[in-house]
């Protein structure tokens, strides 16, 4: 594989346009983003996949070198310094392509000298963020389940005994002092709040759900209507869709409630950090081709359908970034921690993927869906 793109980037070598061969036709049709640098590590090919992975177009990479992009104390100059000076192969993983105009972490890369040029180096990069993402979405998953077993369990040995307690104290209530009424009283509503938590953990319970087509669009705009009249009406909610969606095997319910919970926390996020110019985007679009392979299995996952809901806000602390989906991870000090918990889960149940990229200024969650085919089945 790695010859045939050699060869393939060698019929491109001295072109300064677009216009592809056949055989560089072919890499452009590799979903792996491929690349040629010379031996000034200035850009001297890149397949589709290349320019979608950097933000930029051939002829705009034609213009620049690679330190225009990355700055030179980036891991990824010395794999290629190593692949020309021992003419060899060399591969690294989980690199960050970290700059103002990229941010890209976990990323495969893998460098191949070409004989033809000296001092040119193939780059083939791979994302793995997403396998990545989907291995700890199984282990959000049985995390979720180890609430569950503990939300039965409450349900069955604690909410008998807390209508006694509660049932007890009503009745004490009327037969008290005034003094030891305020006891009583205190009595009731600590076994009301204990009981409202356990109803909050049953939402965990693994019932089926009903899924049928669901228009994506129409979700996102009840919840960004009822956003604007209620948490975020002071914060600017931008649209950016893709029209000609089709449906999400999904239920309507449940896909409401999960983009609530995302746009609820990205405008909790812009008013804990008194934003005076806050803003939410919510994104769709059509991700052709994507298939994620599910980590110890041959399973493929067909996700094309992503929706995405981004804010300016400070950004998510680096500590809990990696376990954000846990149950009882919260960044806010009364947050009982399950919202995202929850939303990894309806996610999960919908045979779907959740991902968070957050920096300062940045924070964008994406889900990526199954769609309904012909025969109503998700794809």
């Amino acid at each position: 594989m790695r010859n045939a793109i050699a060869r393939g980037v060698l019929a491109v070598v001295g072109r300064d346009t677009p216009k592809l061969p056949d055989s560089a036709a072919m890499l452009s049709a590799l979903p792996v983003p491929v690349l040629l640098l010379n031996a000034e590590n200035r850009f001297r090919f890149a397949n589709h996949a290349a320019e979608q992975f950097l933000g930029l177009s051939l002829v705009q990479l034609l213009q620049l070198t690679l330190s225009d992009l990355l700055p030179p104390d980036n891991p990824i100059f010395q794999l290629i310094a190593q692949v020309r000076e021992n003419e060899v192969t060399i591969s690294d993983h989980d690199l960050s392509l970290e700059s103002p105009r990229l941010h890209k972490q976990g990323i495969a890369v893998q460098g191949s000298p070409l004989p033809e040029e000296p001092g040119a180096v193939v780059l083939v990069l791979q994302d793995s963020s997403a396998a990545r993402n989907l291995d700890r979405q199984l282990t959000f998953r049985s995390a979720a389940r180890s609430v569950t077993g503990m939300a039965a369990i409450l349900a069955h040995e604690v909410k008998n005994p807390l209508s006694g307690i509660r049932g007890a104290a009503q009745l004490l209530e009327s037969s008290v002092s005034e003094a030891d009424r305020e006891l009583t009283v205190l009595i009731r509503d600590e076994a009301d709040r204990i009981r409202a938590l356990v109803d909050r953990m049953e939402i965990f319970g693994e019932k089926p759900i009903e899924r049928g087509p669901v228009n994506i669009h129409r979700v996102l705009e009840h919840v960004r209507r009822l956003a604007q009249s209620g948490f975020a009406a002071k914060i600017r909610i931008h649209e950016i869709y893709d029209p000609s969606l089709p449906p999400v095997h999904g239920n309507r319910d449940q896909l409401v409630q999960v983009a609530l919970n995302l746009v609820k926390n990205a405008a909790e996020s812009i008013s804990g950090a008194t934003m005076s110019s806050g803003e939410i985007t919510l994104l769709t679009g059509f991700q052709h081709g994507v298939r994620l392979a599910v980590p110890g299995s041959d399973q493929r996952l067909h996700l094309p359908l992503l929706v995405a809901v981004r804010d300016n806000g400070p950004g998510i602390p680096e500590d809990i970034r990696d376990n954000l989906f846990d149950p009882f991870i919260s960044t806010k000090p009364s947050g009982s921690g399950l919202g995202l918990a929850l939303v990894a889960k309806i996610v999960s149940d919908h045979g779907g993927l959740i991902e968070v990229d957050s920096r300062p200024g940045r924070t964008e969650f994406r889900l990526h869906l199954p769609v309904v085919h012909d025969d109503g089945e998700s794809i």
